[in-house]
């Protein structure tokens, strides 16, 4: 009996010691998790495992303890670029490998600035530097698509020499996630041909307010708009269609000039997004306010007033915009 239990824990640590220094292929590359204080080695293991990192939680614990790691975890955030095993995964968890440094996308940013911030982290791997925007989507997997709004603004880690357009595909695969999420819940009757239109109107929304209670009622206006074929007339288009050419001041000769996305010479939605648009941006579009208002002036104080008449409209004009010139 002694015997037989003897080679059989010899199989156990066999099996245990095989199953620790084989390295296991990533769910997804990159692969990033986040260990938050307080969580244990057993919920860590059970979060790995659930995420597809590894198969053997049970052993995974069971070998942390026995090492004596149990309770030596690191709260972080871990990214992983390349297979490893779990005796080399457990190190990194005990080490406290973090990836610590971050590049945030803001709401309302264009492709432009999304660039320049990417060339300003320090840590990345600048892969991007010297490629085209189209070069730069056809890297990604994307080729013929304009990049602009096809990435979600948020905070994104990385680790030393991971690749920007490792960034790129995590924020354009996140962008795609919440659009798709956001469609399917979408309000009926919407005035858009596609989820791209969408994304379109999410865009002008971004660009229109920064107060978060006003942007379904500005996307009610344009989507009433929408639906009366009347033209958008909105003047972040226009700024976006001048381009470099902007010189900080919209002139009268800016809104006559005609481009693509110059909505008060063109009816209808410009061709691409304008800016990256937030979740809030994005949940409005889809669900715009249930309003008559046609029309909205800025207050000056960073509000604006909402009139249903071109009539009311230019008293709001005159009281908001030209008394206070």
């Amino acid at each position: 009996m002694l015997r037989l239990l003897f080679i059989a824990a010899l199989a156990g640590g066999g099996w245990m010691a095989y199953y620790m220094l084989t390295p296991a292929p990533l769910p997804a590359t990159p692969f990033e998790f986040n260990v938050k204080s307080g969580t244990t080695m057993k919920g860590v293991a059970h979060q790995l495992a659930q995420a597809g990192l590894i198969q053997q939680p049970g052993i995974f614990t069971l070998v942390a303890r026995i090492s004596g790691k149990g309770s030596a975890l690191k709260a972080g955030n871990y990214a992983l670029e390349g297979a490893l095993t779990p005796w080399a995964l457990l190190q990194k968890l005990t080490k406290g490998d973090v990836s610590q440094s971050e590049v945030k996308f803001i709401e309302g940013w264009n492709f432009k600035q999304l660039r320049q911030a990417l060339d300003d982290a320090p840590g990345l791997r600048h892969d991007t530097k010297n490629l085209s925007d189209a070069e730069i989507m056809a890297r990604l997997g994307w080729p013929g698509q304009y990049p602009e709004g096809q990435f979600f603004p948020d905070t994104y880690f990385f680790s030393s020499g991971m690749s920007d357009l490792t960034v790129l595909a995590r924020a354009h695969k996140l962008m795609q996630t919440q659009l798709e999420n956001a469609w399917r819940e979408r309000a009926p009757n919407l005035p858009y041909a596609s989820m791209e239109e969408a994304l379109t109107m999410a865009s002008i929304v971004e660009k229109e307010t920064g107060r978060a209670e006003e942007r379904p009622l500005i996307a009610g206006v344009f989507v009433n708009r929408l639906r009366m074929r009347m033209m958008l007339q909105t003047d972040p288009t226009v700024i976006y269609g001048l381009g470099d050419r902007y010189d900080g001041n919209l002139h009268k000769r800016d809104l006559l000039a005609d481009t693509p996305y110059n909505t008060y010479t063109r009816t209808g939605l410009p061709p691409t997004p304008i800016a990256m648009p937030g979740l809030e941006a994005i949940r409005a579009a889809l669900h715009p306010a249930p309003t008559q208002a046609l029309y909205f002036v800025a207050r000056g104080d960073g509000t604006h007033q909402f009139s249903n008449s071109l009539a009311q409209h230019n008293q709001a004009v005159n009281r908001y915009q030209r008394n206070r010139n």
